[in-house]
């Protein structure tokens, strides 16, 4: 397996962790279908944050700016709306949590990647 592969393999397992601590942590975000339920989420949510993500981004830029980055949240919780709408086994609970979910995913999935980059340096 080359290291592109197993640095996207290990991308979408810090990305489904971030969404079940989520679901952990907020009632109304849910995710069904337990593990493979998760894992699915965690892809669909990359192909439309990979697609769909940079449109949003450069559509709001202007607001970006004039935020100071905040309004990056509401693109953020937009994308997540979005998978919510595309798959059965996420629920978000209305657009106010998908922006709770948004700020907690974003910063879970940064600080997963930072730990597993960290221990894939080591293992090297």
């Amino acid at each position: 397996m080359g290291p592109v592969l197993k640095w996207m393999i290990l991308r979408l397992l810090v990305i489904a962790a971030a969404f079940a601590l989520t679901a952990w942590l907020i009632p109304p975000f849910d995710i069904r279908g337990g593990v493979l339920g998760t894992l699915w989420v965690a892809v669909i949510f990359g192909v439309v944050n990979a697609v769909i993500g940079p449109i949003l981004r450069l559509a709001a830029l202007p607001l970006t700016i004039l935020t100071l980055g905040l309004f990056a949240i509401v693109v953020n919780a937009v994308v997540l709306s979005i998978v919510a709408g595309l798959s059965d086994h996420l629920q978000t609970g209305g657009f106010g949590w998908a922006i709770v979910g948004a700020l907690i995913i974003s910063g879970a999935s940064t600080a997963l990647g930072w730990f597993a980059d960290r221990t894939a340096e080591r293992s090297r």
